[in-house]
């Protein structure tokens, strides 16, 4: 069975939206769908609320992509200037792609 996350979801926002709606919102338990480097964040301007991260840490981390650390300012630069490496997608895609990508910037402005 597939459930749509963005369906389910109670709020959708950026990092940044993410942390003033915990806080303001009047839920006590908050389920946290991003990457847990929020979560300590989130306990600390609402320390009276609990945040459950999906997954939870005791299963497959799935939400902490161990290569995203392994991106640097330096990388991106490099791979701007020089344009490598290269990642050819098919239009299909890149124009589904681009939907989630343009509603998170809408909903953070």
């Amino acid at each position: 069975m597939r459930i749509l996350v963005t369906g389910a979801a109670g709020f959708i926002g950026s990092t940044t939206a993410l942390l003033k709606y915990s806080v303001a919102s009047p839920a006590e338990e908050i389920i946290v769908v991003t990457e847990p480097g929020i979560l300590h964040a989130m306990r600390k301007q609402a320390p009276g609320k609990t945040f459950i991260p999906a997954p939870p840490e005791a299963n497959c981390a799935c939400n902490e992509c161990p290569f995203m650390r392994k991106n640097t300012l330096e990388k991106v630069y490099l791979s701007l200037r020089d344009l490598t490496p290269r990642v050819e997608l098919d239009a299909d895609l890149i124009a589904r792609a681009r939907k989630p990508i343009d509603r998170m910037l809408a909903a953070s402005s």
